[in-house]
């Protein structure tokens, strides 16, 4: 697995992070690390790009729930109680303002609505209007 970083900017600078390769058993904690290094240089609104992610596992997923996580804590003054996410979530209200994804392949896409991230992580196929959401 490769993964390469650029800035694109929008309303706020988004970090795109570009994922070469399956993320799974094997490649998630080199994933994981990477993407805490950009959180903690400054990155606080990411987008992954997975067009060359063709399979993600459940270690991949897990990934995806820990930045998640790391970028809702940078930002107290605008994050919700945890109550109130899980209400959001559940009602459909709430998406995460920090982490967005691009190019789910049809399988990644699949076992990622399974798993109920599309209920609090936004998903696009368009570059442009991944980075026009942040």
């Amino acid at each position: 697995m490769e993964i390469k970083t650029f800035i694109e900017n929008g309303r706020v600078p988004v970090t795109v992070i570009h994922v070469d390769g399956n993320l799974d058993s094997s490649s998630y904690e080199t994933f994981q690390s990477q993407v805490d290094d950009l959180i903690d240089a400054g990155a606080h609104f990411i987008l992954l790009d997975l067009s060359h992610a063709k399979f993600i596992s459940s270690a991949g997923f897990r990934a995806f729930n820990k930045i998640f996580n790391k970028l809702r804590a940078l930002h107290p003054d605008t994050t919700l109680s945890d109550e109130d996410l899980k209400i959001g979530i559940a009602a459909g209200t709430y998406k995460s303002p920090h982490l967005k994804l691009l190019n789910l392949s049809d399988e990644a896409r699949t076992a990622f609505e399974m798993a109920g991230f599309d209920l609090f992580i936004e998903t696009f196929t368009d570059m442009k209007t991944a980075v026009a959401s942040f």
